[in-house]
């Protein structure tokens, strides 16, 4: 019987390793909750995925100088690629590592789960960040909380005046994350997503 080997694994099998990026893949990062939509709409084309729940970031694995991914411009989305005038690192666990630690292995790496094709993961992205963040605005927005303009708002109100016209609030993504939820506004989220079929 032959055993598949795997085209490459962590060197270091007792804890996390930055390990350039460039060298033997690319990587993509998105936040956890965009991820976990986007895997549902991968399903089984996705490739291995390393999920660092210290700092609420997913990554996957992509083939190196890959043309489509660093024309991307998704919000919140980053492309982790070798830059010509400084390296960037990724943390990576040991292959055996699973949810028992923050940082691990949330799709194994295998012979068939290696790389991710990005013709099926920016797909999958652009659709799970509708689903999850709803439609980009338009433009530049001001952050409710810094007063700086951003290029990545994320809609973290809407104020609804007496006379029916009201303001939508932004944030930049830092202050998104610690932006107080409002249940009146996430239950409108939820019919609206239900009304459009994307509610899971």
């Amino acid at each position: 019987m032959m055993t598949r080997t795997l085209p490459w694994t962590p060197p270091n099998t007792e804890d996390i390793e930055a390990l350039p990026v460039g060298k033997w893949w690319d990587a993509i990062a998105a936040p956890t909750p965009v991820a976990d939509r986007a895997l549902e709409l991968l399903g089984n084309r996705s490739g291995a995925v390393i999920q660092d729940d210290t700092y609420g970031k997913t990554y996957w694995l992509i083939g190196i100088d890959t043309s489509t991914a660093r024309s991307w411009r998704m919000r919140r989305v980053r492309i982790l690629a070798e830059l010509a005038d400084e390296g960037t690192l990724l943390g990576v666990p040991p292959a055996s590592w699973r949810a028992e630690h923050k940082t691990y292995w949330r799709i194994p790496l295998g012979p068939d789960r290696y790389l991710t094709d990005t013709h099926h993961l920016v797909l999958a992205l652009r659709q799970a960040l509708d689903d999850v963040l709803g439609p980009a605005p338009d433009g530049r927005q001001l952050c409710y909380r810094c007063e700086l303009p951003t290029d990545e708002p994320v809609i973290v109100d809407v104020q609804h005046g007496a006379s029916g016209a009201g303001r939508t609030v932004y944030a930049c993504p830092p202050h998104a994350r610690t932006h107080e939820r409002d249940a009146v506004t996430e239950a409108a989220a939820r019919r609206r997503a239900l009304e459009r079929g994307r509610f899971r």
